[in-house]
């Protein structure tokens, strides 16, 4: 029975991974699937490299899951599924370990900008590669949501939705700012943050309709939008997940 462990590893650690990768002798397979692949394709490729009773449990699932792809390395010394930080724009099957499309992918600087909410802080940034070109953050006061009822609730309620409303706008514009001047160039935006808050600004900022087939995956887990958080997401946009199976193991 195969056991899975989950990585996210940043550029530079995936990029010695597949340099290590690519030096391991054996037999062994390569599968890149390409990003937006329908669910039967991606199964009818895995069962292509790999026997089906040779799937481990969840491997499709993760596969069809990613919106950008996946590439899986399976052999005697490595079994992986790698799931990059953007499109993998090709689907092929090859003998042996070959990482120069994936390390090729990862070795573009691609133009990104990152726009990170929640509600009362944003953090704005383009960077080509992993380096911080422009940036804008900033804080606006929001009241708490008002619990004790009654005719006051609602005023408080509106109050506060003109609030968000107001701190949306701001946030747009600065978007705007930003961002024009790169549109034709970048290749990317990542949005941060709360979803429902980055769905709201999304709603509001009709600016960014025009990014709406340069999106890459939300980044949900980033606290309170700051520069320090920018930066740190700036190195989570480009980290690739990488899951590993092994053989379970059970110790006498």
């Amino acid at each position: 029975m195969l056991i899975s462990r989950r990585f996210l590893l940043r550029r530079s650690k995936m990029l010695r991974f597949l340099d290590e990768l690519e030096k391991t002798s054996g037999k062994a397979k390569s599968l890149y699937i390409s990003s937006g692949s329908p669910s039967p394709e991606v199964k009818d490729l895995l069962q292509k490299a790999l026997a089906e009773q040779d799937i481990p449990a969840g491997m499709s699932e993760l596969a069809v899951s990613s919106k950008t792809g996946a590439i899986l390395f399976w052999g005697a010394s490595q079994r992986c599924i790698v799931l990059p930080p953007f499109p993998v724009t090709e689907k092929y099957l090859a003998q042996g370990y070959d990482v120069e499309p994936l390390r090729s992918l990862l070795q573009y600087d691609f133009s990104l900008a990152l726009v990170l909410i929640r509600l009362s802080s944003y953090a704005i940034g383009i960077c080509q590669g992993e380096n911080l070109i422009d940036s804008k953050v900033g804080t606006a006061y929001i009241h708490s949501r008002h619990k004790k009822g009654g005719s006051s609730q609602h005023r408080f309620e509106r109050h506060r939705e003109k609030q968000i409303e107001y701190f949306l706008q701001r946030v747009c514009g600065h978007i705007k700012e930003r961002l024009e001047p790169h549109a034709h160039t970048l290749d990317y935006i990542v949005y941060g943050g709360a979803k429902t808050t980055i769905l709201s600004l999304q709603k509001k900022c009709s600016f960014l309709n025009k990014f709406y087939d340069r999106t890459l995956p939300p980044l949900l887990t980033i606290s309170e939008p700051n520069r320090v958080v920018l930066e740190m997401a700036i190195s989570q946009a480009w980290s690739s997940s990488l899951t590993e199976w092994h053989d379970n193991e059970i110790s006498s």
